[in-house]
């Protein structure tokens, strides 16, 4: 269980250190209404070093949330899902993510929060650094979103999973594929497969995090008012805005965690 803990963690955090850039042009991109939220005002007011605002906290995020994510993600399929039939086996990993999302999403849900803020802001124009976020912002506004975050992360974390195992196995048995390369492949895939079934909830958990952030911020009340003043704004495909920067961040970070998990569960 430490040791799975351990490479849940590295993975997380060396996944998304490196394509930290790509996850900031996501987010500005989720929340576009906001004026200067973009990747060339960031460069332009807080030069190259601006990519990586916001990912200090959110390695202090993703290492225990990915921690937590794997580690109880290899005790469900090791304890829990074992007792579904062999022609179920897609199924182990599916629940066994089903697990890991809720608990880890869960437990770590604030620090996400603190780090949209953080990400959005410019040259410390709200908060000075993930203390003075937690002092100014109300504990119950630390936790906007989360019901949005475990109706949207439970089902990505399931089919992210079920999907690289299904994928792997493909490679292997009918590819005749192995190494660390296909692992990369399979992971990106897995979670570009994954994200684009679950990305609406992605979009409105960013939305309701941010309330109380700033003034431009809409104002909803709840999940549904959220759903619906994006579709009356921008239709429907205002529910999958920034979906293409999803793709383009979410398949090297995928494809780099798996890998990494995957490089230290063979040391």
């Amino acid at each position: 269980m430490l040791y799975d803990l351990i490479v849940g963690g590295i993975s997380g955090v060396v996944s998304r250190s490196l394509t930290a850039p790509l996850e900031l042009y996501k987010i500005q991109e989720q929340n576009r209404y906001m004026a200067n939220s973009t990747i060339r005002d960031t460069i332009r007011k807080e030069g190259l070093v601006g990519l990586w605002k916001g990912n200090y906290v959110n390695c202090l995020r993703i290492f225990p949330q990915m921690a937590i994510n794997f580690a109880v993600y290899q005790f469900s399929i090791n304890n829990i899902c074992i007792y579904l039939p062999d022609k179920y086996c897609y199924m182990n990993t599916f629940i066994g993510g089903a697990f890991a999302g809720i608990v880890s999403m869960a437990t770590i849900y604030p620090l996400e929060n603190i780090r949209s803020r953080l990400s959005l802001q410019t040259k410390r124009s709200h908060y000075s650094g993930i203390y003075d976020v937690f002092k100014k912002t109300p504990t119950r506004e630390l936790y906007n979103g989360l019901n949005m975050s475990l109706l949207g992360f439970a089902p990505y974390t399931a089919l992210n999973y079920m999907f690289y195992s299904s994928f792997k196995q493909i490679a292997i048995e009918q590819l005749g594929l192995s190494g660390q390369i296909p692992n990369l492949f399979c992971g990106g895939l897995a979670g570009m497969t994954a994200v684009t079934f679950t990305y609406p909830t992605d979009l409105i958990r960013r939305r309701l995090q941010l309330q109380g952030f700033d003034t431009s911020v809409p104002k909803y009340n709840g999940i549904l008012d959220c759903i619906t003043k994006i579709y009356r704004t921008n239709g429907i495909g205002g529910l999958y805005r920034g979906l293409v920067p999803c793709y383009i961040k979410i398949f090297p970070a995928v494809a780099l965690q798996f890998w990494t998990m995957e490089l230290l569960k063979g040391l």
